[in-house]
């Protein structure tokens, strides 16, 4: 884990510089800038563009992943093509989306009109994310993901903030906004491109004969098999936004948006870690290290579950406070549920760790697609049903719904086949030390103003999780792995 905790700790420290920036754009910045319809206009388009990435990716950012440790020459011409395979997918989703266009215009005819003036900013984003994506795999494939999380998480939501702060000033008009998105995206594309030419292996060779025999049949193989995981698993994440304002209203979507991304904090530490871990795991399958990937699987899920319920239930704990500093706050608390509910479906994500990882890399990876395109489809289903029920709650409590029986299927697929199981008594330990940390903050009420509410709360909280990981000896190799970090 040594080279894996260094990653994770520069990925992790650009990821929450990246959430500072995120919190005053999505949680201050917008809500005052931008109406709610704005705002769910600005959302809307954006997940859309993002939504078809992994179409059109065809599963190559798992390939390069899983394929990189391969080949011990030839890495440009790797690159290069698998550049060309992806856009030759941006080439099928443009056709595809140009020719369902009147579809989509009905999709948000009735509710959330204002979309349509949009959309064709929708495959910009989708082309520059697209790009970013290919280079980034190819920059974890040589251990390098501190730098593209920098420009993932700070500098593309630091430019969006400009962006949007460009507006309320009276600089531009929205119009000009919802164009600039698609142009932060690729500016986003030219600061990897930077990177990698800085690094020295950003270099382009079209001499693919060279490669091992079988190689790239094998790669395109294995990279068509999970695109369809790969896009399914995005679809789970992004069709909730997109069905809420197509079936309620881009307010509704903005309220719903903003509760998300309070409780996207959540999974941050998740984020960092699975970045470095993906190339190890997909080594020691290389070199049929099960052994080594199953202590992995159970570290993570241990190191992850007890940094992210810390996080959880100070989130959760701070709610109310939280909703203060939002402007027009008596429009966005609606969403206060949603927050629970969504983070709740975060925290199974890290308490079954790297199933995701692990089935991609091994000889299963086929059931992954299978699980995920299922899961997909259920949660369409569910959406559809619960959505014109109880709103963003329904949407909320769809997504949580699904997190849980994705995971749940997954771990009793790695449990029956490779005997792999993240669980231990840690885990319940650590389950049992949030639930009593946080059972004292609803017998005390503070009442000192939001601010002073907020430190004396999140001190609070975070003592009693010390005291009670003391009493029942939970996350001992979580606080010796942080205190190493800073000394080092």
């Amino acid at each position: 884990m040594g080279k894996i905790a260094s990653q994770s700790l520069q990925t992790a420290l650009f990821s929450y510089l990246g959430v500072v920036i995120g919190y005053f754009n999505v949680l201050w910045l917008f809500p005052y800038a931008l109406e709610a319809s704005q705002l769910g206009t600005f959302r809307t388009i954006q997940d859309l563009g993002l939504l078809f990435v992994p179409f059109a990716q065809l599963g190559l950012g798992h390939g390069i992943t899983r394929y990189f440790p391969k080949l011990q020459t030839n890495q440009s011409a790797f690159l290069s093509f698998s550049i060309l395979l992806a856009m030759g997918g941006f080439a099928i989703v443009s056709i595809l989306f140009i020719s369902l266009k009147s579809q989509v215009i009905n999709l948000f005819a009735v509710h959330s009109p204002e979309v349509i003036d949009f959309l064709q900013i929708v495959l910009l984003i989708t082309l520059f994310a697209l790009l970013s994506s290919i280079l980034d795999a190819y920059s974890r494939s040589y251990l390098k993901v501190a730098v593209p999380t920098f420009i993932r998480e700070v500098f593309l939501r630091l430019l969006t903030g400009i962006l949007v702060g460009s507006y309320f000033l009276k600089w531009i008009d929205f119009d000009y906004v919802m164009i600039g998105l698609a142009v932060v995206y690729g500016a986003a594309t030219f600061g990897m491109i930077v990177y990698l030419f800085w690094l020295g292996v950003l270099k382009f060779d079209f001499r693919w004969s060279n490669f091992p025999k079988g190689f790239r049949s094998s790669f395109l193989k294995f990279s068509l098999i999970t695109f369809l995981a790969t896009a399914a698993s995005t679809l789970i994440m992004k069709i909730d936004s997109i069905m809420v304002s197509s079936l309620v209203s881009l307010e509704a979507n903005a309220i719903y948006t903003i509760a998300f991304s309070m409780a996207l904090v959540i999974e941050l530490p998740r984020r960092a870690i699975s970045q470095v871990v993906m190339p190890v795991v997909a080594d020691h399958f290389a070199k049929d290290n099960l052994s080594e990937i199953n202590k992995l699987y159970q570290q993570v899920s241990n190191r992850q579950l007890y940094i992210c319920l810390l996080i959880f239930i100070g989130i959760w704990g701070n709610i109310d406070d939280l909703y203060f500093f939002i402007p027009k706050r008596e429009v966005y608390e609606a969403g206060k549920y949603v927050v629970f509910l969504i983070g709740l479906g975060k925290l199974f994500d890290v308490m079954f760790s790297i199933n995701s990882e692990v089935l991609v890399f091994s000889k299963y990876y086929r059931f992954n697609l299978f699980s995920t395109v299922v899961m997909s489809l259920l949660i369409i289903g569910l959406n559809y049903w619960l959505i014109p029920i109880y709103g963003i709650e329904g949407a909320a409590f769809a997504s949580v719904l699904v997190m849980f029986l994705f995971n749940f299927v997954k771990y009793l697929f790695l449990k029956v086949k490779l005997s792999f199981d993240p669980f231990s008594w840690e885990t319940l330990k650590i389950i049992a030390v949030g639930i009593l940390a946080y059972s004292p903050i609803e017998l005390i009420q503070f009442d000192q103003g939001p601010l002073v509410n907020i430190i004396i709360t999140s001190i609070w909280i975070f003592l009693n999780y010390l005291i009670f990981s003391k009493v029942l000896g939970a996350g001992r190799e979580e606080w010796k792995w942080v205190l190493s970090r800073f000394k080092k």
